[in-house]
């Protein structure tokens, strides 16, 4: 799973995804210090299992603190956008092609209005973040536009005189952006087009049909970000007017800063957490103590800092995946080596037996027989969708 955390220059994109990363990409007070994307490895929490069978478990792909496995996301941090990015302003090419493989996006604002589109400082208040969220949907939808637009009368033509499925021209006109065929039906059927005249579309139609593509295919949720420089209800009052979209107050700064000071053992505190507490021993000079008591009240105002509540709203929220544990042994939960529980998956809800087989390996996908259910030892057809937090052996011919 890849994520694109992505927004204007300077409302702090960098800073959350270093938080996230702990990686140290440039952060600055000045509009394109990210230049080129950064790529790193974020986790989500999910519980683990283990305590069920008594003993710790052996992870291999996502480390287990304390019954919680935090499972590895890639992050990629993009240029800023502003506004004209689709016609190239800015480093509006540079941004959007980093962003093709992306499968949702963590888009970053200044919750406190302080920043102008262009990314330049301003006093809180003198933007609205809701026109900052509405601009960006409009660049996006304009260069999926243009994308399924280029040739477009040429290549359908050819479709309808082949009787082929317009879903097969889209999926193969959009393979580059990662969009599914699942995602391209879903689009369709909330748009009004002729399937079997796509010549017919118009340019407002296609317009339509790529914003569809964007919700179903590259969901997006809203970290409002400096939220420590504005009020709940300032926040509730714009966030309304961006509705559905998810709206997670977020202080990437606060949050970049408890994780450090967790990580030279300052502090005692686990990303999400709504509190920290000083590490026994810890001795903290006074700029430290004052910067973390600003902190502590941001959190006591704010529940948290939002950041990793942010990327697991996207996750799991937005993107709506699941969490699956396949094993080699259903009633040990063990692989071949015997560890518990070495290893999780995160899927899209819906996933099926055979499909997560397919997704474990090509070869248990394709020889696939049935699956067996951890805990209720029942076998599984291939189309049983499988439950978030599912313990599965795979069952394949050899």
């Amino acid at each position: 799973m890849e994520l694109g955390v992505i927004g204007k220059p300077n409302v702090g994109k960098s800073t959350t995804f270093n938080a996230l990363t702990l990686l140290d990409a440039a952060m600055a007070p000045y509009p394109f210090t990210t230049t080129v994307p950064n790529r790193g490895a974020g986790a989500v929490r999910v519980p683990c299992p283990h305590a069920e069978k008594g003993r710790a478990c052996d992870p291999g792909n996502a480390r287990c603190v304390d019954g919680v496995r935090w499972v590895p996301v890639t992050l990629v941090d993009v240029p800023g956008l502003v506004p004209g990015a689709s016609e190239g302003k800015g480093l509006g090419h540079q941004f959007l092609d980093d962003l093709r493989a992306s499968d949702g996006f963590l888009q970053v604002v200044d919750a406190s209005g302080g920043t102008s589109p262009e990314g330049e400082i301003a006093n809180p208040g003198s933007f609205d973040p809701a026109e900052e969220v509405g601009w960006l949907e409009e660049e996006l939808v304009a260069w999926v536009t243009e994308i399924l637009s280029r040739d477009f009368l040429k290549n359908v033509r050819s479709v309808e005189l082949e009787g082929a499925k317009v879903e097969e021209f889209l999926h193969g006109r959009l393979t580059g952006l990662s969009i599914s065929p699942s995602a391209i039906s879903a689009a369709l059927r909330t748009v009004t087009v002729d399937r079997q005249r796509p010549s017919t579309w118009t340019a407002e139609q296609r317009r339509q049909l790529a914003e569809a593509l964007l919700r179903a295919a590259k969901p997006r949720v809203i970290g409002a970000n400096k939220c420590d420089r504005t009020t709940p209800e300032a926040l509730s009052g714009w966030s309304e007017r961006v509705d559905p979209l998810p709206v997670v107050a977020t202080c990437a700064e606060a949050e970049l800063t408890l994780r450090r000071a967790a990580r030279a053992g300052l502090i005692r505190y686990r990303p999400g957490d709504p509190r920290f507490e000083t590490a026994p021993g810890a001795s903290l000079n006074p700029a430290q103590a004052r910067a973390l008591e600003e902190i502590r009240s941001v959190m006591g105002r704010w529940g948290s800092t939002g950041v990793q509540a942010a990327l697991e709203r996207l996750v799991f929220g937005a993107l709506q995946r699941i969490a699956v544990f396949p094993v080699e042994d259903e009633g040990h939960w063990t692989d071949s080596k015997g560890r518990l529980l070495p290893d999780v998956h995160l899927v899209p809800a819906g996933t099926t037996a055979r499909a997560m087989a397919y997704r474990v390996h090509t070869d248990l996908g394709e020889n696939f027989i049935r699956a067996i259910d951890g805990r209720t030892h029942r076998a599984l057809a291939a189309e049983t969708a499988l439950t978030n937090g599912a313990v599965v052996r795979i069952v394949a011919r050899k």
